[in-house]
């Protein structure tokens, strides 16, 4: 009697597996960057929506109380400030590095922006020029939001 050799089951060589490890990893290294970007584009949009935000609160006060605010101290609510603004955002830092600071002096004016005093991750003038064009003229040494050292502040009263 004859034996009979087992069916060869249909499957997968080698050489196939890794054309298709190799597509997907080009793949991959094509998509990858595109949601970095759109995740700094997020942070960007996320910090001028809460500059907005706060600015908004800093204008109220000043209605209300003929003056604005007080000045904190980097990362801190400026006294009366607390029902004006979301103090737990304010607290917690922006969303692309550094703290939320209030100004009110001879230089500023009145102004409100961000203080990178080595809180996260402190951003370069480029940077903040790209967010400088979403709020305002692009440039960063002009116009209602400008650079001061190491903040940058929207300028509300000169």
């Amino acid at each position: 009697m004859k034996t009979r050799l087992p069916a060869m089951r249909p499957g997968f060589t080698l050489m196939e597996i890794l054309i298709v490890v190799v597509i997907l990893g080009i793949l991959a290294a094509i998509v990858i960057p595109s949601f970095a970007s759109a995740t700094e584009d997020t942070r960007k949009a996320a910090f001028t929506q809460d500059l907005r935000a706060f600015e908004m609160g800093i204008l109220r006060y000043e209605v209300d109380h003929d003056t604005f605010p007080p000045d904190g101290g980097s990362g801190t609510v400026p006294a009366g400030m607390e029902d004006y603004v979301n103090v737990g955002k304010w607290q917690s830092g922006s969303p692309i590095g550094g703290v939320w600071d209030n100004e009110t002096d001879d230089v500023v004016g009145a102004g409100m922006g961000i203080h990178f005093n080595g809180t996260g991750q402190t951003r370069d003038a480029t940077y903040m020029a790209d967010i400088d064009k979403m709020i305002d003229d692009g440039v960063v040494t002009t116009g209602s939001f400008r650079v001061f050292g190491d903040r940058y502040y929207r300028v509300l009263v000169p």
